[in-house]
């Protein structure tokens, strides 16, 4: 990869497109965990002002182990009148149609965990043109990874830190209002 200013350039218009548009959807999810059996059990989702057009528990499948509540909260007691992850999808499928453009900071794990805990109810993949808010902050930081020279991925903690915005909250709707605000104070600050 070369370096220069270029990638922080296209970082910072990427942001600004993104807000730009009315059909970009904003994502953010919560799981059982990290493994092949994990599940959503939150997710949420703003537009491109920031509205929140998403936010729900969803009912897992299995119990939410105790590892995962301490990184989040959600308790089984919390989902246990959730709706189960087919009527949370398919409103989702139904924000696609109109919002087919989403932004996730880590878009790699939640699009993961949306893929797995669809096949775990035999539900088709949902279809979306994914962008990932960290891949896009690492270039617009512009600090390379010693070893491979790439650049280097942050915590949305960090971004949101190194930005000025409020930091994530471990819940979907907050973490989704932190890589909202991640993205639109990239795309307020000059390129250098």
């Amino acid at each position: 990869m070369q370096i220069d200013t270029m990638d922080r350039v296209g970082a910072v218009r990427w942001a600004a497109e993104m807000l730009r548009r009315d059909d970009v959807l904003f994502l953010d999810t919560e799981t059982t965990g990290l493994d092949e059996q994990a599940e959503i059990v939150e997710i949420a989702a703003v537009d491109a002002r920031g509205t929140v057009l998403l936010d729900t528990l969803v009912r897992p499948r299995r119990p939410i182990p105790v590892e995962a509540r301490a990184v989040h909260g959600i308790s089984d007691a919390m989902v246990a009148a959730a709706p189960t992850w087919p009527a949370v999808q398919a409103e989702l499928a139904r924000l696609l149609r109109t919002h087919p453009r989403v932004v996730i900071y880590n878009a790699a794990f939640d699009r993961r965990m949306l893929a797995q805990t669809a096949r775990g109810y035999r539900l088709p993949p949902l279809e979306a043109e994914w962008h990932c808010a960290m891949l896009r902050y690492a270039a617009f930081a512009e600090e390379r990874h010693p070893r491979s020279g790439d650049y280097r991925w942050h915590r949305l903690e960090h971004a949101a830190a190194a930005l000025g915005v409020a930091p994530p909250t471990h819940r979907a709707l907050g973490d989704v209002r932190t890589c909202w605000a991640v993205v639109a104070a990239m795309a307020a600050l000059p390129p250098r």
